[in-house]
């Protein structure tokens, strides 16, 4: 049985879907004004982890990730770049696909844009209007009024009057109180807009995830998931608009990945600290970077540092030195093991991808002891299981020399190493020591380390 931390009850709940054999999970995705950064990738492979481990249990999973695709900031940029805003996100829709791929992120079920679902916004918009839970003030704004909803608060516990108290409206603003939030938003003249009730004008934030899960997914659905930041206000908010329209509930669990710290400070442009998915991907392979993401707890806070990477880099090499030389069975399926079960018991513990990766490890130790004394047939076995559990992680699928041999942007290629390998055997052969000490030290200057064996010298990129 699998158990979820569920952050609307704040306690880890045996997971029961509303159907039997099938999920149905909405997953707040990016705001495409610019490229994604390293936060956006830890809920990327956080709840790409978890749909494939569903998947795994053999669960029907129905993953729904949206895209924000018209917004303040989007018209901002497009206007700083002297470009229309569809030209800006496209751009950056197809850049984020393209980091997800590198990433080994799978595509989810469905990805809406907001821009796709207005008549729809509208129609939620209408029926709290109608139903008295939001209201149409004097400049064209719509606002949600947070005081008709008796539970608003009870996700992320904070108490209406505390938000009320101290609080100022903008003098560009017109709602009633502090605390209510826009569904409409008035549009300027010449500014990017859609007809409405209400006039001209664009979509909150909040009610497009709102209009788009429920649209995709039903009234009430199993998982709603997001990063950190989007607890308060943007889950409260959906919370609060979905059930006032619907009447339902609208998400049984809710999920929050931990947040991204470098060097133990916030992650932040003005502290000169924020990296881009890309950025990082200059500099570490993407399956290093997706194991540093997936090493830790997806509820835990991650520090990214140039040492922690590092220190991921070295544990996944392990891995795939244990895969290295060892073909995995092909005779038939490799039955469960003990390892399997280890895996998906502290998987089933709120996807503890932590304690997965130390099953990892005491697979690959099993390879190296397998082999040590000749058991080659059982080293073949727990290859296959390794590769096995490693692809419910997304990790391990690679061939293990393309990816101990992968070009790092050495200088030396691998015909040149191949060569100063065969140098270096030479050498030995004549019984010039001190010749092939030369070589191995001249490679391991360029990053580049051999590995000897009875079957001969393999090398790898440091």
């Amino acid at each position: 049985m699998i158990r979820i931390y569920n952050t609307l009850t704040q306690r880890k709940e045996e997971f029961q879907p509303i159907e039997p054999g099938k999920v149905r999970m909405y997953v707040c995705g990016m705001t495409v004004y610019d490229y994604c950064h390293l936060g956006h990738a830890r809920v990327l492979v956080s709840f790409d982890v978890i749909t494939r481990y569903l998947r795994h249990c053999g669960y029907d999973v129905h993953y729904v990730r949206n895209i924000t695709d018209i917004d303040d900031k989007i018209l901002r940029r497009a206007d700083e770049n002297g470009e229309v805003f569809t030209d800006l996100t496209d751009r950056m829709i197809e850049a984020m696909h393209e980091d997800e791929a590198r990433l080994g992120v799978l595509s989810p079920t469905e990805e809406p844009r907001a821009t796709a679902y207005i008549d729809e916004i509208i129609a939620m918009i209408h029926k709290l209007v109608a139903s008295g839970h939001a209201y149409a003030a004097d400049n064209g704004d719509v606002y949600f009024a947070v005081d008709s909803f008796d539970e608003y608060g009870k996700l992320s516990k904070k108490k209406l009057e505390d938000l009320v108290a101290g609080a100022r409206i903008d003098v560009r603003e017109a709602k009633r109180s502090p605390a209510d939030f826009a569904l409409w938003k008035a549009a300027s003249e010449g500014e990017v807009s859609w007809s409405s009730p209400w006039g001209e004008g664009r979509p909150g934030w909040h009610i497009e995830c709102s209009a788009m899960s429920t649209c995709c997914l039903g009234d009430t659905f199993d998982i709603h998931g997001g990063g950190p930041d989007l607890l308060f206000p943007h889950h409260e908010n959906e919370i609060a608009q979905s059930e006032c329209a619907t009447g339902q509930e609208f998400a049984r669990t809710w999920m929050h990945a931990g947040a991204i710290r470098v060097n133990k400070e916030k992650m932040s442009k003005s502290l000169g600290n924020f990296f881009t998915i890309r950025e990082i991907l200059e500099s570490y392979p993407a399956e290093v970077v997706r194991y540093f993401l997936v090493s830790s707890h997806y509820r835990s806070q991650v520090d990214y540092s140039e040492e922690n990477l590092a220190e991921a880099g070295r544990s996944l090499t392990k891995l795939y030195l244990a895969l290295r030389g060892v073909m995995p069975s092909k005779a038939g399926v490799v039955p469960e093991t003990e390892h399997d079960r280890g895996f998906m018991e502290v998987m089933n513990d709120d996807f503890n991808t932590a304690g997965a990766i130390s099953v990892l490890h005491a697979v690959a130790n099993d390879i190296n002891q397998q082999r040590r004394e000749g058991r080659e047939d059982e080293a073949k076995q727990s290859a296959a299981v390794l590769v096995r559990l490693g692809s419910i992680l997304g990790l391990l699928q690679q061939d293990p020399e393309a990816f101990l041999q992968a070009d790092a942007g050495g200088e030396l290629s691998a015909e040149d190493i191949d060569r100063l390998i065969q140098a270096r055997a030479d050498a030995r052969k004549n019984r010039d020591f001190a010749e092939a000490d030369r070589i191995r030290d001249e490679l391991a200057d360029k990053g580049i380390i051999l590995d000897d064996s009875r079957e001969g010298t393999t090398w790898r990129r440091a």
